[in-house]
């Protein structure tokens, strides 16, 4: 086997990552060590990290990863220290209607998400408020990381070039039927697909 260990972003402001992702990497025996947010670029810097990979909520036609929030930042930072950037891709989350991701409208949250922290504190479960009371707050759920900073998409078929040639290489089925001639009665076939913490 491979001598891996992940850094798991915390995925604020649910949190996703200290508690999800750690704990699915705890029960199958996976060292790793949950780092801020905000740290992961340093630790890239560092030369600590050899990969990213992270999940999506949307893929798009064209190889823009929408999924959640400080993905493109990520992204960017891989970039800047020559990281291999891999989005890891189901099938099911390639939407092949949308090939631009500034087409995916992305949700806002409460913003009490941001405002308050959830954690186990002397066996309960409580909600501290983490900022000024009256300070308002902006909660965005996803960014899109467009296709030019992905190195690869990988999926149950194998990894694809982030592009609209390199997903239909992959899903040869969504390609459209070519055109009919004048007068035929057939329609063009038109295959339409469906709308996973990052892990760097």
């Amino acid at each position: 086997g491979h001598d891996i260990h992940i850094w798991v972003d915390e995925t604020r402001p649910r949190n996703q990552g200290a508690t999800l992702t750690a704990w699915e990497l705890g029960q199958h025996g996976v060292p790793h060590t949950v780092i801020a947010d905000n740290a992961a670029g340093h630790v890239m810097q560092k030369g600590d990290v050899d990969m990213v990979i992270v999940g999506t909520d949307r893929t798009t036609a064209g190889g823009d990863v929408a999924n959640k929030i400080g993905t493109y930042t990520k992204a960017l930072a891989a970039r800047d220290n020559q990281i291999p950037f891999y989005a890891a891709v189901p099938s099911s989350s390639i939407d092949w209607n949308i090939r631009d991701g500034r087409e995916i409208p992305i949700e806002e949250r409460d913003p009490d998400e941001v405002r308050y922290v959830q954690g186990l504190s002397e066996g309960e479960i409580k909600r501290v408020l983490v900022m000024p009371e009256h300070s308002k707050a902006l909660n965005y759920a996803f960014d899109v990381t467009p296709r030019r900073l992905v190195t690869g998409l990988i999926t149950e078929r194998g990894v694809a070039e982030p592009s609209e040639e390199g997903l239909l290489t992959l899903f040869p089925e969504k390609r459209l039927s070519p055109p009919r001639k004048r007068g035929s009665n057939s329609l063009d076939s038109r295959f339409r697909g469906n709308d996973m913490e990052r892990i760097v």
